[in-house]
C-alpha cells in the first residue's frame, strides 16, 4: 500500500506541470534599458462618391521608431518612442504631398515640420496586459513642429496643422498602437481561447472598435494570435471632414490581423493587418460649402499594414 500511494504521489507530481503547460501565461515583460525597433509600412485608400463622382484619398507610411524601456515596474512600464525614419505620402483631389523627413525639400512645408518630430522622444505608459494608460509629449512635439508653417497663409496653416494632427497626433498614434498591441487577459489561456476588449476609434471617426483575440498556437518562445476588430461609428455624432465640411458618419467595418508574438517581451515581432470599412457620410447643409440640403456620400476605406518589432538590446 505504501508503494501504491508513493506511486500515486509521483504521478500527481508529474501530472500537475503537464496540466499547467496547457495554459499560456501571456503578458508584457520588460526590463529598464531594453531597446526595440519598430518598422511600419502601411497604405490606406479612402473612396467617397459625391454626386456620382468618385474621389480617392491615399495615405502611405514608411516609418521606423525606436522604443526604449525607461521604467519597468510591476504592472506598469514607461516606453520612450522616437521616430528615426519618417516617410509620408498623401494624395487627394487638391493636395499631393510626399515627404521624407530626412530629405530637405524647400517646396514642401510638411518636410520641415516632420524633421522637427524626428528623433524627439514622447512616452507611452503601458499596463502589463498591454492596455495603454496614457501617451505624453506627442501633442507638444507637434505644436513645436507646426511653427514651421508660420510663413504660410492662415488657411494653409490650418490645413497643414489639421493634416499633421490627423496623421501623427496623440489620438492617431494611440489608435494604431491599440490596434497593433495585443491586450492580454489577466489569466492563462488555452489554445483556441478567445478574449475581447473595446477601444474608442479616436481617428476622426467617432465610435468604437471591438477587438477579439484568439490564441492559435504557442511554445516557450512565441505565440501565434489572430485579431478581429469590429468597427462601428456613432451615427449621431458630428465630425469635421476635409475642407471643413460638417458631417455625421454611419460606417462599419472589420479588421483582421495575424500576429507572431515574442513571449520574452509580449510585443508582436510580426503583424500583418487588413482593415476594410464601408458606409456613408451625411454632409450637413451649409451655404458656405454650397450644400443646400444634407447630402448622402457613400464611403469605403481599405488599409493594409505590416509591422515588425525587433529587440535591439
Amino acid at each position: 500500500m505504501k508503494i501504491f500511494f508513493g506511486m500515486m504521489a509521483i504521478t500527481a507530481a508529474f501530472s500537475l506541470p503537464a496540466a499547467a503547460q496547457e495554459y499560456a501565461d501571456l503578458s508584457y515583460k520588460f526590463q529598464a534599458g531594453q531597446q526595440f525597433a519598430l518598422t511600419q509600412e502601411s497604405r490606406s485608400e479612402t473612396y467617397t462618391t459625391v454626386n456620382d463622382i468618385t474621389q480617392r484619398v491615399t495615405r502611405d507610411f514608411n516609418n521606423t521608431i525606436s522604443i526604449d524601456v525607461t521604467e519597468a515596474q510591476p504592472g506598469r512600464t514607461v516606453l520612450s518612442f522616437r521616430y528615426k525614419e519618417l516617410k509620408f505620402n498623401f494624395n487627394s483631389r487638391n493636395q499631393n504631398i510626399y515627404v521624407d523627413a530626412k530629405t530637405p525639400n524647400d517646396k514642401e512645408p510638411f518636410q520641415a515640420a516632420l524633421l522637427k518630430i524626428l528623433d524627439h522622444p514622447f512616452t507611452v505608459e503601458l499596463q502589463n496586459t498591454g492596455a495603454i494608460n496614457k501617451v505624453n509629449g506627442l501633442d507638444n512635439l507637434l505644436d513645436s513642429a507646426s511653427t514651421t508653417f508660420a510663413s504660410l497663409k492662415k488657411d494653409e496653416q490650418e490645413a497643414y496643422k489639421k493634416l499633421m494632427k490627423d496623421q501623427f497626433g496623440t489620438d492617431a498614434f494611440r489608435a494604431w498602437l491599440e490596434q497593433l498591441l495585443v491586450i492580454y487577459p489577466a489569466h492563462g489561456v488555452k489554445t483556441g481561447t478567445q478574449w475581447e476588449e473595446s477601444v474608442p476609434l479616436r481617428t476622426g471617426l467617432i465610435g468604437r472598435m471591438d477587438l477579439y483575440w484568439s490564441l492559435q498556437t504557442w511554445d516557450n518562445q512565441t505565440a501565434k494570435i489572430s485579431t478581429t476588430g469590429k468597427v462601428k461609428t456613432n451615427k449621431l455624432e458630428m465630425l469635421t471632414l476635409e475642407d471643413g465640411i460638417q458631417a455625421t458618419a454611419e460606417i462599419e467595418g472589420t479588421m483582421q490581423s495575424n500576429n507572431l508574438i515574442d513571449r520574452n517581451s509580449g510585443f508582436p515581432s510580426i503583424c500583418i493587418q487588413n482593415l476594410e470599412m464601408t458606409g456613408e457620410y451625411t454632409y450637413k447643409a451649409n451655404k458656405a460649402k454650397k450644400l443646400k440640403t444634407d447630402l448622402k456620400v457613400p464611403v469605403k476605406t481599405i488599409t493594409n499594414a505590416s509591422y515588425k518589432i525587433k529587440q535591439m538590446k
